[in-house]
């Protein structure tokens, strides 16, 4: 196979009821519209036979590939490790269950192509484009989060948490390496990064619509993300992110 132009990550915990078909569903995409593309899915722990799943895939769909987590790591590390190891010259990650549909990745892409480092997908700026909306409590504790954001991080988007982001390869390499967070906080500080690097990034509107079944607790992940917003912020003060001699250079 050559060498892929694009690499989607699927960051993946107990995804086997629907891997397949979103797997299915990429693919089916990537041919119609001519991509070189490898799909790399990240198992992170599953306790359940997403892993047999992808592998089946993999024996029939030559740009499928399997990674596995030592363990349950979190959705920051399985991207991390994903893209990593992608080998694309475009590398895009998302949600397993396609909360925005694989076509929105090409308006990524044309930012990209447009000059920018690193794309990241906004459920907020344009709101007409959400298929299904998040519970209110949901909605809410979003709101509330981003002005943490803003307010500790000096983060000025609409949208740091929607699951559909690209980037460029160079970005990749300089950002993943630097990643601390895990779980899921982790895309706010690859934001922060990209700020202190200077990378160019372009929030971007894309259709979008909420699934059941996801895997975040308001409560306890919403803690844990505003106790991860803080070390973020502690870590660039202690200088905790500073870039290798080959990292630093202007970018």
């Amino acid at each position: 196979m050559p060498s892929p132009t694009y690499s989607i990550v699927l960051p993946a915990y107990n995804e086997s009821e629907r891997i397949a078909a979103t797997i299915e569903k990429i693919s089916a995409f990537a041919t119609q519209r001519g991509w070189q593309a490898e799909i790399i899915v990240v198992n992170d722990g599953s306790s359940d036979d997403t892993a047999e799943v992808v592998r089946h895939c993999a024996a029939t769909r030559p740009g499928v590939r399997l990674l596995q987590n030592p363990g349950n790591r979190g959705k920051g590390y399985s991207v991390r490790h994903g893209m990593l190891q992608a080998q694309g010259e475009i590398l895009l990650f998302s949600d397993a269950d396609l909360s925005s549909p694989i076509a929105e990745a090409e308006k990524l892409f044309a930012a990209i192509a447009g000059g920018a480092d690193i794309a990241i997908g906004s459920r907020w700026l344009k709101t007409e484009l959400q298929l299904r909306r998040q519970p209110l409590f949901r909605r809410i504790y979003g709101r509330i989060f981003n002005l943490a954001l803003r307010l500790v991080l000096g983060l000025q988007f609409k949208d740091t948490q929607c699951g559909f982001k690209a980037f460029n390869r160079r970005a990749a390499h300089a950002l993943f390496p630097l990643q601390k967070i895990e779980r899921w906080g982790f895309d706010p500080e690859l934001l922060y990064l990209a700020e202190r690097l200077h990378l160019r990034v372009e929030e971007v509107p894309v259709a979008w619509a909420h699934r059941e079944g996801t895997r975040i607790n308001p409560l306890r992940d919403g803690m844990h993300m505003f106790v991860e917003m803080l070390q973020i912020r502690w870590n660039g003060l202690r200088g905790e992110y500073r870039a290798t001699p080959t990292l630093s250079r202007p970018l």
